[in-house]
């Protein structure tokens, strides 16, 4: 079983770890991190390196595709190299995914039209604006597509355990679970817009604007 994960210049880190961390476990699979060229892409803020180890013409038909997000999605949201592999690989994936921003790229490449999908609360007019209906669930599934979206970064690894579930079962996701020992208990809940509180999102659009 190959899962494919997309790596850019300025993805966000956790969007591509969190699904790497819990999917590389599952029992016979390989994953592979993969880009236009191989070599190192820089993360978001540019503080981490990431490596692709293969090119778009190197793993053309892989079992899963997962595509991160990050401010860098957005110079993928044109024809390009990356939109012509993941409409070919998408033709035989038994699964094509996205976290956070990266179901921009996906709604871009046609693949979300008309259907919901995740992705972090920031991006959900520009979503709507590339065909797809935003919604602000977690883990969005239309597996007659074979489409699977997630929100904001640490949602990938929610959606990376329903995807353990539905290529192996329940208890592959469970022990997958268990292995990376997730079992938030967050000391705040600010996790969503509707409880974050005017402070707080003032807070995170000061800051963003700094990282941008």
């Amino acid at each position: 079983m190959q899962i494919a994960v997309v790596l850019f210049d300025r993805l966000t880190a956790l969007d591509a770890i969190g699904p790497y961390e819990t999917l590389q476990r599952l029992p016979g699979a390989t994953v592979t991190f993969l880009g236009e060229r191989t070599g190192e892409y820089r993360t978001d803020n540019g503080f981490l390196g990431l490596t692709a180890d293969a090119t778009y013409d190197e793993v053309p038909h892989p079992d899963v595709v997962v595509v991160p997000g990050g401010v860098g999605c957005r110079a993928h949201l044109e024809p390009g190299p990356m939109r012509d592999w993941l409409l070919s690989a998408h033709a035989t994936s038994r699964f094509t995914t996205s976290v956070c921003t990266g179901s921009l790229i996906l709604a871009a490449a046609g693949l979300l039209d008309g259907l919901t999908a995740a992705t972090h609360w920031s991006a959900y007019d520009l979503l709507a604006k590339l065909g797809a209906v935003p919604t602000g669930d977690r883990v969005v599934e239309h597996l007659d597509e074979r489409i699977i979206t997630a929100a904001g970064v640490s949602s990938g690894i929610d959606m990376a355990l329903r995807l353990s579930e539905l290529l192996v079962d329940d208890v592959a996701a469970r022990a997958m679970q268990l292995m990376i020992e997730y079992d938030p208990e967050p000391p705040f809940d600010a996790g969503s817009t509707d409880k974050a509180g005017e402070d707080v999102m003032e807070r995170v659009i000061a800051y963003s604007a700094d990282k941008a």
